[in-house]
């Protein structure tokens, strides 16, 4: 079997053993973009706006999308040394990263890897640090309350991004599952976050900026202002009209705003 080969528009590439879908489009300085925890699906036409003006390398992490996920693989560091070795094989050295969500945090985690290998980081809603009381969560219990009030603190307006589900084909809703379960695996104890991360973040030493939509019902302002004063110099802005994904929301204005980050 080929370690590359072409799967319906992705390319799947054998990292680690692990079988990884990997969106790659466009064309310039390279940006690693890394889904948050509903995968990449609805990313694509934020994907495609990076794209106008960079190459853009964005993989469904293991257990998400069409991605395996080896019996050893239970954390999201196991998935951030998997990505560690993605970019050697793509060839990603100053690179842009982006995260999104859980996305953030496995990028968070890169970052206090190799912060010599990186450009600009984006942060965007993330979790992954633990920053407020320890008798209280950060951030409310996704995996515990119904579909409907997750959907409200996900969404600006949840009723316009709500799935339909009766249009969905098989495929579509066991990607959907499985997405669910493989983010409940990775952040279920300790919760959506690694204790460790805080004392590691200051090791990162590249212009990094957090954003967050205005409407984000998972992440407050005030946990994404701790997170970034973790971060030597970073800073923090929000997207309008946005929840917790604004790149779904309001891909075109966060797009636009990242790629004049980008720039400086």
């Amino acid at each position: 079997m080929n370690d590359v080969a072409q799967v319906g528009g992705p390319t799947t590439v054998t990292v680690a053993g692990i079988e990884l879908e990997v969106i790659e489009r466009g064309r310039g300085a390279p940006i690693l973009y890394l889904h948050g925890g509903g995968g990449s699906g609805g990313d694509l036409p934020f994907i495609d706006l990076l794209a106008k003006q960079h190459r853009v390398v964005a993989p469904s992490h293991p257990g998400f999308g069409r991605s395996g996920l080896p019996d050893w693989l239970d954390s999201v560091d196991d998935i951030a040394h998997v990505h560690l070795e993605l970019m050697d094989r793509f060839n990603l050295d100053k690179v842009d990263l982006i995260g999104m969500s859980i996305g953030g945090w496995i990028a968070a985690e890169i970052a206090t890897k190799i912060p010599e290998r990186l450009k600009h980081l984006v942060l965007i809603g993330p979790v992954g640090v633990k920053t407020g009381p320890v008798d209280r969560l950060d951030v409310p219990d996704i995996f515990a309350m119904p579909q409907d009030k997750l959907q409200r603190l996900l969404y600006h307006d949840p009723e316009k991004t709500r799935p339909d589900v009766k249009a969905m084909t098989d495929e579509q809703i066991g990607i959907m599952v499985r997405n669910r379960e493989t983010a409940a695996l990775l952040g279920w104890e300790p919760y959506l976050h690694n204790p460790k991360l805080n004392h590691r973040l200051h090791r990162v030493n590249v212009p990094t900026l957090f954003l967050r939509g205005v409407s984000d019902g998972v992440v407050t302002a005030d946990y994404v202002e701790r997170y970034a004063r973790l971060i030597p110099g970073a800073r923090s802005e929000t997207i309008a009209a946005a929840g917790h994904a604004p790149q779904v929301e309001q891909a075109q204005a966060t797009a636009a705003r990242i790629l004049e980050f980008l720039k400086s």
